[in-house]
């Protein structure tokens, strides 16, 4: 396997983290804290949000992955009028990566907007796609926002009801 790009990135920057590789197959959140054994709290999955009406690239949310994000809340804290969640199609066509394999690591410089919705402090250690499916990176939480100018949004995301949905599915 070839590595992936958001560990290509940290590497340009000299910013230190921890691969860890599973099964590509899997591509929900809360499977990939069973598969690399770390809890649900410490692993994030990345949405595609868009504005509506849509106007230029989405947002980039980074969410527990035991948790879904309350759209009117992010949109609140971000500033927009209203926001809605892409469509698996749209979100692999907009971002040219795989669901499952999202990662604002992997998309720095191309125009998205990316949040982290946490309450963690910024020297904990958080999981984020790699950029591919079957691949996360485990890194400090500052060093992230660093990286990829991603701001955090504050409570916009709840307790999921069903923690194995996929909101891009």
């Amino acid at each position: 396997m070839a590595k992936p790009p958001a560990a290509r990135a940290l590497d340009q920057r000299k910013v230190p983290y921890e691969l860890f590789l599973f099964d590509d197959t899997i591509r929900d959140a809360m499977q990939v804290a069973g598969a690399i054994g770390h809890l649900p709290s410490d692993v994030y999955k990345t949405l595609v949000v868009e504005e509506e009406p849509p106007r230029g690239k989405p947002h980039l949310v980074m969410v527990r992955a035991d948790h879904e994000l309350d759209l009117k809340a992010f949109a609140a804290a971000a500033g927009l009028k209203r926001a809605r969640m892409a469509s698996q199609r749209d979100a692999e066509r907009v971002t040219g990566l795989r669901v499952g394999g999202i990662s604002a690591l992997a998309l720095i410089g191309k125009g998205f907007f990316p949040h982290i919705v946490t309450t963690a402090s910024p020297g904990n250690l958080v999981v984020i796609s790699a950029g591919q499916r079957g691949a996360d990176v485990r890194l400090r939480l500052a060093d992230l926002l660093a990286v990829c100018g991603a701001d955090i949004l504050g409570e916009c995301s709840r307790p999921a009801l069903d923690a194995t949905s996929d909101p891009n599915a």
